[in-house]
C-alpha cells in the first residue's frame, strides 16, 4: 500500500466494520489489520460471533481488534456507540436474499445504511465512510446481451420489479427485492451526503460474485457465493435452483477487501462508485478449472447453452486500487477457485 503519511486516515487509526463475521467483511477486517489499522467490528450477536475476535487476536495480537454488538442495524441509533473515536466506517452489513416482500426487505437495508451514516456524521473524528453496495445496485446479469454500465447506472429495473403488486413469491421476486434494497440503500447514502454535507468522504463499492479464501471454514462454512461453488462441486444436489444462476462477473474476495481499504484510505478516491468486477465467468469455466485442479475427481458434465456475460463495466478504477496493494491486477479465476475450495476439497 502507498505511503501511510499520505493516507486519508493515518495508520493506527480506529475503523468500524459492520457485519464483521461476514465473508467480505472478515476479509476487510483482515486487510485493515494487515495495513496497520485498529478495527472495531460489529456483529448481531457477540456470543455467536466470538470466534471473529479469537481469530484476529491470534493472527495479529490482542488489542488490535474488538467486537461490539449491534443486534438490529435498522433500530434508531444502532451504531452510535460503535462509532465513538473512529476515523473511518466501512458498512458491509446487509441481509442477503431474505424476503419476498419489498416492504420488509428494502427498508431494513435503507434504514441500516442511514443509521450508519448518521452515527458517522455525529462523530467528528470520522473522515471516511465506505458503503458495500452491490453489482445489483447497478445491473442485473443478462446473458448474451451487450450493454454498458458506469458510475451513473442504477438498477431501476429491479426496483420497479421489486415494488410491483403482490403476490410476493418466487425466486425472481426475492432477487429483485435484494437488488432493489442495494440500489435504494446506496441511493439513500448519496442523497444523505448531498443534503447533510457530513465531515467525511463517501465512497461505495459494488462487488459482483465474490469467491476465494474463507478465513475460518469451521465457523463460516462455505459462505455467500462460495456456497455456489460448493453446490457445483456436488452437482447441485439439493440446490438445483443454483444451476440457473446466470453468467456474470466474479471477483476474488481479497481483491474486494483491498478495494474497500483503498476507498477508505487513498485521498484521491473521493465520492466514487467503484465497480468491483474482475472478469466474466459461467459454470463451465469453473468445471474446467475443477477438472484441472482435481484430476482424480469426477465432476458433472458441462451445462449446455449457458451463454456469456457480455456487459462492459467501468472496473478499471477498482483494479487500479488493487494494484496499489502490490498486486498485478485482478486475481485470476483459477487462483480464486483454488482458494475457494481449500475449505472442503481436502475433506472429500
Amino acid at each position: 500500500m502507498g505511503s501511510t503519511t499520505k493516507n486519508a486516515i493515518p495508520e493506527g487509526s480506529l475503523v468500524v466494520v459492520s457485519g464483521a463475521n461476514g465473508f467480505i467483511a472478515s476479509h476487510v477486517v483482515d486487510q485493515l489489520l494487515l495495513a496497520g489499522y485498529r478495527v472495531r467490528g460489529t456483529v448481531r450477536s457477540a456470543e455467536k460471533s466470538g470466534w471473529v475476535a479469537d481469530y484476529f487476536d491470534e493472527k495479529y495480537g490482542v488489542g488490535k481488534f474488538e467486537l461490539v454488538e449491534v443486534p438490529e442495524m435498522a433500530a434508531a441509533g444502532a451504531f452510535d456507540k460503535a462509532v465513538k473515536g473512529a476515523s473511518g466506517f466501512i458498512h458491509t452489513a446487509t441481509p442477503v436474499m431474505v424476503s419476498y416482500d419489498p416492504n420488509e426487505g428494502i427498508p431494513i437495508v435503507v434504514e441500516g445504511t442511514l443509521n450508519a451514516l448518521k452515527a458517522a456524521a455525529g462523530e467528528p473524528s470520522v473522515k471516511r465512510f465506505v458503503l458495500t453496495s452491490s453489482s445489483t445496485a447497478a445491473i442485473s446479469p443478462k446473458p448474451d446481451l451487450e450493454f454498458s454500465a458506469d458510475e451513473s447506472t442504477w438498477n431501476e429495473e429491479a426496483v420497479k420489479a421489486a415494488w410491483a403488486p403482490p403476490p410476493y413469491k418466487g425466486e425472481q421476486r426475492k432477487l429483485d427485492v435484494y437488488s432493489a434494497s442495494k440500489t435504494q440503500g446506496e441511493q439513500a447514502a448519496w442523497k444523505f451526503v448531498k443534503e447533510q454535507k457530513p465531515g467525511f468522504v463517501l465512497n461505495t463499492v459494488l462487488p459482483n460474485c465474490n469467491m476465494g479464501l474463507v478465513l475460518s471454514p469451521e465457523n463460516q462454512g462455505a459462505p455467500s457465493t462460495v456456497g455456489w461453488l460448493k453446490a457445483l462441486w456436488n452437482e447441485f444436489k439439493g440446490q438445483e435452483k443454483l444451476k440457473f444462476n446466470p453468467p456474470q462477473y466474479y471477483v476474488n474476495v481479497q481483491d474486494t477487501a483491498r478495494v474497500h481499504v483503498g476507498a477508505l484510505v487513498f485521498p484521491d478516491v473521493t465520492g466514487e462508485r467503484l465497480y468491483d468486477f474482475a472478469y466474466p465467468f459461467n459454470w463451465n469455466d469453473i468445471l474446467a478449472i475443477y477438472r484441472k485442479l482435481y484430476p482424480n475427481r469426477k465432476f458433472m458434465d458441462d451445462i449446455p447453452d449457458l451463454g456469456r456475460d457480455l456487459s462492459k463495466v467501468t472496473n478499471g478504477r477498482a483494479e487500479e486500487i488493487v494494484k496499489r496493494f502490490g498486486r498485478p491486477g485482478w486475481t485470476s479465476l483459477e487462483d480464486t477457485i483454488r482458494d475457494s475450495t481449500q475449505g472442503w476439497a481436502g475433506a472429500m
